[in-house]
């Protein structure tokens, strides 16, 4: 009695585990659903981006960018007003996908530096995507991003105006 009692609890135990571990990994490789519109397309899992542009970061799971203030990390739900004029959509960014990558700086700095003044390869926006992956993608309001040439000019006859 004593071992089977033992043994069911041994098992429940390792069972437990086994799902506590299947759903770590699925909510680490997979956030496309919480990743910007702006966000670059390919990848299934996004920690932080770098905007070599700028020299910042954004942190997705907390939806918070980080720049340098007086020497100091920033951390803001927005761009502060001297970056008023930069464009997610239009300027490179690095994915990173390990912890605290701003601590690294200078690495990320002086690799990416030949990136910044739109000079990076071009990258294809969750927005603008028309891949199957992102269409449930909130940026994307359930088009993929797009409208035909046909759908705005009928939109525009039946007066929706969008």
């Amino acid at each position: 009695m004593k071992k089977a009692f033992l043994l069911s609890i041994i098992l429940s135990s390792m069972s437990f585990t086994y799902l506590a571990e299947a759903q770590v990994g699925l909510s680490f490789n997979i956030n496309i659903g919480i990743q910007p519109a702006w966000g670059p397309t390919g990848y299934d899992h996004v920690d932080y981006y770098y905007f070599p542009d700028i020299d910042a970061y954004y942190n997705v799971p907390k939806k918070q960018y980080i720049y340098l203030n007086s020497n100091h990390w920033v951390f803001a739900n927005s761009l502060p007003y001297k970056y008023s004029g930069f464009d997610p959509y239009r300027r490179y960014k690095v994915v990173i996908n390990r912890p605290t990558p701003y601590k690294d700086g200078d690495m990320y700095r002086n690799k990416y530096a030949g990136f910044s003044g739109g000079r990076g390869p071009h990258q294809e926006s969750i927005r603008d995507s028309k891949d199957e992956k992102y269409k449930n993608h909130p940026g994307n309001n359930g088009n993929n991003g797009h409208k035909g040439k046909n759908e705005n000019k009928q939109n525009k006859k039946n007066g929706k105006g969008y």
